[in-house]
Parts: structure tokens; sequence; C-alpha cells
């Protein structure tokens, strides 16, 4: 039987004991009382998603003392073998993150637009490649900028805070990743597989261009990532009722292993930030290359809907 679930969120605690984990999500006026303390560092990744801006809108308005990186444009995801969305090398990684001046004792909060849902999944595979490389010292401020200013906090313009340049070194943690072998073996296992698509994407009656053919993997249960995201004043939080609705109505088991996948890897990234971090499932695994590199193949099986039956087909059988 399904477990139900009552999430909780803004479980604040206070960076005055920073060598403990921060709470997964943090609202505006935590980062308010904790802006400036040592370690803490503010990373701003608006992008084009959802028209949330670039490294000119930051410079034109930011968090006081936040650092600026491009979610689309510095390297945070790339294409590999015809894939989209990949996980870069962990060295790749590890530059990147070391030249923001992030070294594994900094505390990071990650801010999003806050422009819509999909630009929350940036802050959610942000988060996510920290979590792989093993610096559990990473939060997601809700509401992103647009909440901040809509709370009416200080911003301030500029290039943004100087720094130097930091070592940040990776440990990977393989049990956050999904490979398609593991994929693979879950569809004979007990293992959960959850798309975080759109259900017209779900059903094949929508494909994304990274995908070669439309439909999902059988088998998948269909949690839609933008449920979970409402907007209040023209600022997108994460929706703690939307969580508990969708997490109940989708009858997971929380001890099972889980899989999350889209078409790229990006709104799995929602999914698997609530699943992992604010629901408490066991083990949450995301499969980065998703249906990108699952439809590469037309001998993998995909589901589609049947318009009228609604039946499920094999679509290569």
């Amino acid at each position: 039987m399904a477990r139900f679930f009552a999430i909780i969120l803004f479980l604040a605690g206070s960076l005055a004991h920073a060598e403990t984990q921060p709470p997964a999500l943090v609202d505006a006026n935590w980062l308010n009382q904790n802006l400036g303390k040592d370690q803490l560092v503010v990373l701003d990744v608006r992008s084009g998603i959802d028209n949330g801006g670039d490294r000119s809108s930051f410079q034109q308005a930011h968090i006081p003392g936040s650092r600026y990186s491009s979610y689309t444009g510095d390297g945070w995801r790339e294409s590999r073998d015809g894939v989209q969305g990949v996980l870069p090398p962990t060295a790749s990684l590890e530059r990147l993150i070391g030249s923001l001046g992030i070294g594994n004792d900094n505390t990071v909060v990650i801010v999003p637009a806050g422009t819509g849902a999909t630009d929350f999944g940036s802050a959610a595979r942000v988060y996510w490649t920290f979590r792989v490389l093993g610096h559990d010292q990473v939060t997601i401020l809700n509401g992103g900028f647009a909440g901040w200013r809509a709370a009416g906090y200080e911003v301030v313009s500029g290039a943004g805070a100087d720094f130097e340049l930091a070592n940040f070194e990776g440990a990977l943690q393989a049990d956050l990743i999904a490979t398609l072998e593991e994929v693979e073996e879950a569809r004979e296992s007990q293992a959960q597989l959850v798309d975080a698509r759109p259900s017209d994407y779900f059903r094949g009656e929508t494909k994304s261009p990274a995908a070669k053919a439309p439909g999902t993997i059988p088998g998948a249960k269909n949690l839609p990532h933008h449920e979970f995201v409402g907007q209040q004043d023209e600022v997108w939080y994460l929706n703690a009722d939307r969580i508990t609705a969708q997490v109940n109505a989708a009858e997971l088991d929380p001890n099972a292993r889980t899989i999350s996948f889209c078409n790229t890897g990006h709104w799995a990234a929602t999914d698997w930030f609530v699943l992992s971090e604010l629901a408490g499932f066991q083990e949450v695994a995301l499969y980065d290359g998703s249906m990108s590199e699952w439809s590469q193949d037309s001998s993998r099986p995909i589901q589609v809907a049947r318009k009228g039956l609604g039946k499920i087909l094999n679509l290569f059988d």
C-alpha cells in the first residue's frame, strides 16, 4: 500500500550550525538572515529558460554578494554521443565550480529565476550535480530571484561579488545516477521508473526534438514536474500542497529504488529533488540520458497511448 505523505517546506535551520547539512529548500527570509555569513555562497543560475534572464539581467539586479553562472551556457550539462543534456565528466565540473570560487567548505544557495516550472528544474539540476559530486552543503532558494525581490529584500547592480578561484574536489556518488543498463534492468525488477514530463509527452502525443520517437519507457509512472510548482504574484514556488497531492496520487513505494527521467534529464531533476530531498524516498536516481538516449536505439521498447482506446502499445514491437 502506498504511503501517504504530508510535505512540509521551509524546514529552515540556521547557518550557526553550518557543520550540519542545510535544509534542501529555503525561503527568502532564511537567506536574508544568513546572507553574508562565512562560507555561504549565493549562486545565481538564471538563464533564458522561462524568460529567466542572463548575465545582463544579473548585472542589472541581483542578491547582494551573489555570483553568476549561466545554467544553459557555462557547462553544467553537455551533449555526448548524440545524447543531449548529460552530466559532464567530474574533472570538468570541478573546474567549473572552482572557477566560481566554490570550495568543499562552502554552503551553496542556488538561486533560479523564479519565473516558471521549467526554470525551477535548473536549480534542481545544479543541486543534483552538487550532490552527485558528494557536496551536501547545498540548498535551493524557493521562488528564486523573483521571490527575493517580491519579498522586498535589497538588490544591487554590477558584476557581482569579488572572489578568488577555489579548489573543489568531487567524490562521485554513482548511486544518484541511473545508467542506461540500470534502466533496462529496472523494467524487469522492482525499481520504479518515474516520467517527469507533462502527460502529453508521456502518452506520446507530443515529442521533444531531443528524442527520436514519442512515448515513454514501458512500465513508467507519470509524475509531471510542473504539477509541483505554482504561481503566486508572478513568482513560481515549489508548493507543498501540490507535492503532497501528486506524490500520494502516484502511489509510489518510498522504499523501492526509484529512477526519474524526462527528455534530457532537466524536468526529471525536479522529480528527483521532490522525491529524494523532500518526500524522503530512500533511493532515488536520475537517468540523465533520459528519452534522448533511450530512443536512440529502435530496438528498445517505447509505450504510446492508442487514441480513442487508451491502450498502451509497444511502438517498436
